[in-house]
């Protein structure tokens, strides 16, 4: 397992993703995207043609494809059966499916080993996603937890979206992302949730070089005192 463990959960849009890769990258550590992981196993099963809602036809889809995650320029590329998917596994209809996999409990078992694998590979890891200093990796050394106001994370999406040529309403975005709250919080296994030891971080009036330099700045202070012991 990797010398130093950092988590960042929090919801949809929090800037998770974006936070965790920039904090990689001034520590010298590798980032781990466990969505990447999520939305290429969705694919996988939307490419199969599979019952997104049959756990064990989804179980057969990850079993029996081979799936590559490497770090490229700081980012984490997806592969498939050799072919590339990284910019595919960001489409709006897998982001809609991921939510089976999700909520389906065999299938988070199963990509909770694949992260730890692939942790256990590096020196040191930031690794986000909804249930990492909870479920995947309880014992991290630093854990924190993003959020921000629903309206705000709704702005983001929306640019992120505009960004790539797509476009949606406001306040559809806003329903979907209030949906995909409701159902992360509810499911029964890894529910989104603070760890109990989770430093929180509200985002929402914050930069992301802001809410990087929190992060980076509270990280150097735990590990010199950790040195100085």
């Amino acid at each position: 397992m990797a010398n130093l463990i950092i988590t960042i959960d929090g919801p949809a849009a929090s800037g998770k993703s974006t936070v965790a890769r920039l904090l990689a990258e001034k520590l010298g550590a590798t980032f781990l995207d466990t969505g990447a992981m999520y939305r290429a196993v969705t694919l996988a099963a939307m490419q199969a043609g599979v019952d997104m809602s049959d756990e064990e036809k989804l179980l057969g889809v990850l079993e029996t494809s081979e799936f590559q995650f490497t770090i490229k320029e700081s980012k984490m590329g997806v592969c498939i059966n050799d072919l590339d998917v990284t910019e595919q596994i960001r489409g709006t209809e897998v982001t809609a499916n991921a939510r089976h996999i999700a909520s389906a409990t065999k299938m988070r078992a199963k990509l909770v080993e694949m992260q730890r694998q692939f942790a256990a590979g590096q020196e040191k890891i930031v690794t986000e996603g909804r249930d990492q200093g909870t479920v995947a990796f309880p014992n991290a050394d630093i854990k924190f937890y993003l959020t921000a106001e629903t309206i705000e994370r709704a702005r983001r999406r929306q640019s992120e979206l505009l960004a790539k040529g797509a476009g949606e309403s406001l306040e559809k975005i806003q329903r979907d992302i209030e949906e995909r709250d409701k159902s992360d919080q509810g499911r029964e296994i890894g529910p989104l949730k603070p760890a109990s030891d989770a430093i929180i971080v509200d985002t929402t009036d914050l930069s992301i070089e802001e809410v990087v330099e929190k992060l980076l700045d509270y990280t150097k202070g735990k590990c010199l005192k950790e040195n100085r012991k």
